[in-house]
């Protein structure tokens, strides 16, 4: 067989890509894997130490499915790699009643019948005091939420790929691909390499690489913190779960303390529009930093120490902020998922196994209406 020719190459190797040659090669599909950058690289959106992973879904009631499979083939992964990647701590969801936040847990919560547990204001102040939140507030408690680590689960897919037979070419960018009626060419500045099928999993990078579909991606700037707290025992995983709180000011995020960097934080909504995900500013100013702050000063006063550590990524999103996930409307030989819009690694395991099945068959029985393409005709 021609070394440069394979059964599917697969197009940025992040959280959805490396997921996507991990599930080609497993099948004994003969698959090289093209990064720009090295392997579980922090360029991109898959960084950042941790990621939440949640099943009462508020986006919408049709993720659950998705995110069932999803935490199968992550407790999957674990074994395969004997290693640890996935921690269950519970999620707490904060907001007002008739918010989107509160609302929507609650339509996933009922519609799939997933345990979860009503928590007034008062209760949460009682059980977690490390939170201020007067009465106009209240809390949805799911006991299966928790999080990847996220670096370690793309590596882990690397890993798994390679191990599977996959041949993984990190810090060689696609120039250019194109099709015809042989299957795909995609070229770099080290050689052309042929395939039968093309997946595209290039983050916020898609636009670029699927430029003639013309996909309707905005990719914003997003800051992640990490403060020192007044007392870390009060704020561990055993203590404190994972939690979205959506308030007045915005919609923020925050994960136990797992080391001495203390307590990652972040802001869910907002951020800058980013023009060149290359050029994007990494370094975290004050003002970055200034509504988490206040954010912080406000409903949870125990963690508003010195900033131990800050990381920028980046948020590729849809104008309806559901993900893309297709064929390639005029080649059916390409797959393609993009626009993640902040909420989609948790959905990793499960994209590599939809694009595969793309890849290898045209067609998913996983449940992907929703993420097609025509809604943007």
């Amino acid at each position: 067989m021609n070394p440069s020719h394979y059964d599917a190459i697969v197009l940025g190797l992040g959280g959805m890509g490396s997921a996507a040659a991990f599930e080609l090669a497993r099948r004994g599909r003969r698959v090289l894997g093209l990064e720009q950058f090295a392997l579980g690289h922090d360029r991109g959106s898959s960084h950042g130490q941790t990621r939440i992973i949640r099943q009462a879904y508020f986006e919408h009631p049709d993720y659950v499915p998705l995110l069932r499979r999803a935490y199968e083939r992550w407790y999957e992964l674990e074994q395969l790699q004997g290693q640890h990647l996935f921690t269950e701590c519970g999620g707490l969801n904060i907001g007002l009643p008739d918010g989107e936040l509160i609302a929507g847990v609650r339509r996933s919560a009922a519609e799939h019948h997933l345990p979860v547990e009503e928590l007034s204001a008062d209760d949460i102040r009682q059980r977690y005091p490390q939170f201020r939140f007067d009465d106009r507030y209240v809390g949805v408690l799911e006991r299966n939420a928790g999080f990847l680590y996220v670096e370690a689960c793309v590596q882990a897919h690397c890993a798994a790929a390679r191990a599977a037979g996959a041949d993984l070419r990190p810090e060689e960018p696609a120039l250019a691909w194109e099709c015809d009626g042989q299957g795909v060419t995609v070229t770099t500045k080290q050689r052309t390499y042929r395939a039968a099928r093309l997946v595209v999993t290039a983050g916020s990078w898609a636009g670029t690489i699927l430029r003639d579909l013309g996909l309707p991606l905005t990719v914003r700037r997003k800051v992640l913190l990490w403060y020192a707290t007044a007392d870390d025992t009060r704020f561990r995983r055993n203590v404190l779960p994972i939690y979205m709180a959506e308030t007045s000011a915005g919609f923020y995020y925050g994960f136990p303390v797992l080391d001495g960097h203390g307590h990652k934080v972040a802001r869910h909504d907002g951020g800058d529009i980013v023009t060149d995900p290359l050029t994007v500013n990494r370094t975290i100013a004050p003002a970055d930093e200034a509504d988490c702050r206040q954010f912080l000063t406000e409903h949870l006063p125990g963690v508003n120490g010195p900033r131990q550590d800050g990381r920028v990524c980046l948020y590729t999103l849809t104008p309806d902020s559901h993900f893309i996930i297709d064929l390639h409307p005029h080649h059916p030989q390409v797959a393609l998922a993009a626009g993640f819009s902040g909420h989609g690694f948790k959905f990793a395991s499960v994209v590599g196994e939809i694009l595969a099945d793309l890849a290898d068959h045209g067609r998913t029985a996983l449940p992907i209406g929703m993420f097609r393409l025509k809604r943007f005709a």
